[in-house]
């Protein structure tokens, strides 16, 4: 393990990432070009539920950027080809699909001077290392609470609440056993509710690149948060537009 980044030990559950219930359901792009902690990094954030891919360089990730719309970009300051400053800034000038993007900069330039050119080129946080994991994490979801509008841990959706903070969720007064992915989708629905959401904006937000966008794991996993939406014999709340996607009635 790189000693650079401490990410916890594997739990009981582990083993069955769908058994975790996660704290978030975004797209993260790890931009870092020493492999084993960029690795290291994503493995643990995979396991908090987080939809993660991997660029080891600038030129890399802006590829991935390009045309993928991320919502948290974990970017290395000090990158070969292109350098991580370059890639925060075609960022911020709309040059990439992932213009709305955070930008936590991970790097071991502890200087004032290097954090503030950091945060000058737009980066939205900074984080020197070495750095314990759960630091991270915590940043990580301070930023994306930040989407939509959400400043808080809490979503309400009509009856349906959900904490971030403590990985639960509820209809009414009603508990829900949701996996990580349930819960990842439940969080997207409840940030979009009302909105029409297709089969790829679905698989652009919550899950990775590594997913088969043929696959039919969308529609199985909508269709089993909305058996479990409903279970207690509650209306339902999730409904399908045939040709177009899927709406959480807001």
């Amino acid at each position: 393990m790189n000693e650079r980044v401490k990410v916890p030990p594997l739990d009981r559950d582990a083993e069955n990432p769908e058994s975790l219930i996660t704290v978030s359901d975004m797209r993260v792009l790890v931009v870092e070009d020493e492999i084993d902690l960029a690795e290291a990094v994503a493995r643990g954030l995979r396991r908090e539920g987080y939809a993660v891919d991997v660029a080891g360089d600038g030129e890399e990730a802006l590829e991935k950027l390009a045309y993928t719309e991320y919502d948290l970009v974990c970017l290395e300051l000090t990158l070969p080809k292109v350098d991580g400053s370059v890639v925060c800034r075609r960022i911020r000038e709309g040059s990439t699909a992932s213009t709305d993007a955070r930008v936590l900069m991970l790097t071991a330039r502890d200087a004032v001077e290097d954090r503030v050119a950091g945060l000058d080129e737009g980066a939205d946080d900074y984080l020197v290392k070495p750095y314990a994991f759960a630091e991270l994490t915590a940043r990580i979801r301070t930023l994306l609470r930040r989407d939509a509008g959400k400043s808080g841990a809490m979503l309400e959706v009509g009856d349906l609440r959900l904490d971030t903070a403590r990985r639960t969720a509820w209809r009414g007064e009603r508990e829900l056993d949701l996996t990580a992915k349930e819960f990842a989708l439940l969080r997207y629905f409840m940030t979009h509710a009302g909105n029409v959401l297709s089969t790829e904006d679905l698989l652009e937000h919550v899950w990775d690149e590594f997913t088969d966008p043929f696959t039919n794991t969308v529609r199985v996993t909508v269709g089993t948060l909305r058996r479990k939406l409903t279970a207690g014999g509650e209306a339902p709340l999730i409904e399908t537009l045939i040709g177009s996607g899927y709406r959480l009635i807001d």
